[in-house]
């Protein structure tokens, strides 16, 4: 967790007053270790409990357990189903048709992004957390 986005990136969000629940099968106890300062960062034991009652699904390991995820569960345990994917691990029309809305960070998000040409597609709406 040297260099993790997921440092900078859960760190920005609680600046700016986000309550965060992390669940990493992995890295736990150093994330722990490393953002153990973070001021309404809650540290879970599974991906359903980092998910219940959340207003979204910020993704940003890319671990095994997070590629097949139960989709159902995310959509249903979401206030609402938006899930932002910071390793692209999933495909926007799969997303689309399963009634989640889905960002994939640095890259555009579906089949309205081929119409749009190259200086087009690289302005990404910033994200102001």
């Amino acid at each position: 967790m040297r260099d993790a986005p997921s440092r900078v990136i859960i760190r920005a969000l609680a600046e700016r007053g986000a309550t965060l629940r992390a669940y990493d099968p992995v890295a736990m106890d150093e994330a722990k270790r490393v953002l153990d300062d973070v001021v309404g960062l809650q540290f879970v034991n599974s991906q359903a409990e980092a998910l219940e009652g959340a207003d979204a699904l910020l993704i940003i390991t890319e671990w095994k357990e997070f590629k097949s995820p139960d989709f159902d569960l995310i959509r249903s345990s979401l206030k609402q189903p938006l899930v932002f994917d910071g390793r692209n691990l999933y495909e926007p029309e799969l997303m689309r048709a399963l009634g989640i809305e889905y960002a994939g960070i640095g890259r555009g998000t579906g089949p309205l992004d081929s119409d749009l040409d190259a200086k087009q597609r690289t302005r990404q709406p910033k994200l102001d957390w």
